[in-house]
């Protein structure tokens, strides 16, 4: 069964429908680089992927682009979908808009007979047209960045649960926070460690299939959010792994990555950077500080409310060629944050996992 979050209910999941047979994932022109929704559902969801939508890559399969992830055709719409019970929008833009040259896909998938799932800011429930659609067609419209209504600020109780709490921070947004998380948490889990998944964000919701979107909540009960999903999930398990967002240093999504950080209380982090950024993504004038500075950055401004420290490193290393530029990109990383560090899908993650167990 689905599980998700009812904004007419308290916190806790509820079902929604059944399991979809076939999904395709919806990712114009942004695969893979660009569509990390789509990707990390590719890598960790547990529904066979029937295709991508992507115009530009039309003809192609995910395996001409990724090795380590499952595969799927690359197809130019929904009209070369053979067979689909949902369709996914796998893009997650800069302000979460919808682009008007995905609505023919949404609208053919809907006309089918087919959910359809956003992350989207803009909610395809709300669409007249798509919400005309749904209802003449019996689908669902899941606009999974929508949260409850009854959230409230935090009481900065997160520390009491049982489990040691593990946060994932970054170096700016779009670094490999989720991946980071993901493969700690499912490493962990592979060596028997009793831990859960706290998701944050819209893929790791998907994936997950419950969570709170933090960055739709009104700010004052951000921190609470994520208290309340720790307190949900803290007494039941011995580590929980929480996604993290955005970074305290970007001009647009600071207020997010904070508003984690206290209602977490998280008692590690793991710092997340990817190899060769130089510039905050999307605001290119702002150069990104210092490496080593981040260290001292994220361990004082969470020290007010739980004193915490950065016990690991990610570097995302997609942007180097062989792996020995890579080993070398990751060593001196380690070296600039003075934590052990690792490119979680390159080389996995045993000594980051160490340092935190």
């Amino acid at each position: 069964m689905r599980l998700a979050l009812s904004s007419n209910e308290d916190f806790k999941p509820s079902v929604r429908v059944a399991v979809a047979m076939s999904v395709v994932l919806l990712a114009h022109e942004q695969f893979p680089d660009r569509a990390k929704t789509a990707v990390s559902i590719l890598r960790y969801g547990d529904t066979e992927i029937t295709a991508i939508l992507d115009r530009d890559n039309a003809g192609k399969r995910v395996s001409d682009f990724l090795s380590d992830v499952q595969d799927a055709p690359i197809v130019a719409g929904m009209d070369d979908v053979s067979s689909c019970d949902e369709l996914i929008v796998g893009i997650a833009p800069i302000g979460g808009g919808f682009e008007d040259s995905w609505r023919p896909d949404v609208r053919a998938a809907l006309e089918r007979g087919c959910n359809v799932t956003s992350g989207l800011h803009y909610f395809l429930a709300e669409d007249e047209e798509f919400r005309s659609l749904a209802d003449e067609h019996d689908c669902e419209l899941w606009d999974v960045r929508e949260p409850p209504t009854d959230l409230t600020v935090s009481e900065g109780v997160a520390a009491d649960v049982d489990a040691e709490i593990v946060l994932t921070v970054g170096t700016d947004c779009s670094v490999g926070k989720m991946t980071a998380t993901r493969e700690l948490y499912e490493a962990a889990r592979d060596r028997g460690v009793d831990c859960g998944f706290i998701p944050t964000g819209q893929t790791g919701i998907m994936i997950e299939q419950w969570g709170l979107p933090v960055d739709r909540v009104v700010s004052d009960f951000a921190a609470g959010a994520v208290e309340q999903m720790i307190r949900e999930r803290g007494d039941d398990h011995d580590y929980l792994f929480i996604e993290g967002q955005g970074s305290i240093v970007h001009p647009a999504y600071s207020g997010v990555t904070c508003a984690i950080l206290h209602g977490a209380m998280a008692d590690k982090l793991v710092l997340c950077h990817e190899a060769g950024r130089e510039a905050i993504h999307g605001y290119e004038d702002v150069s990104l500080p210092p490496l080593s500075s981040y260290v001292e950055r994220y361990e004082d401004l969470a020290q007010p409310v739980h004193e915490t420290s950065v016990v690991a490193g990610a570097l995302n290393t997609r942007g180097i060629e062989t792996d020995d530029a890579a080993h070398a990109a990751v060593a001196d990383y380690a070296d600039a944050i003075d934590a052990p560090a690792t490119d979680p899908i390159r080389f996995g993650v045993d000594d980051a996992l160490e340092a935190i167990l």
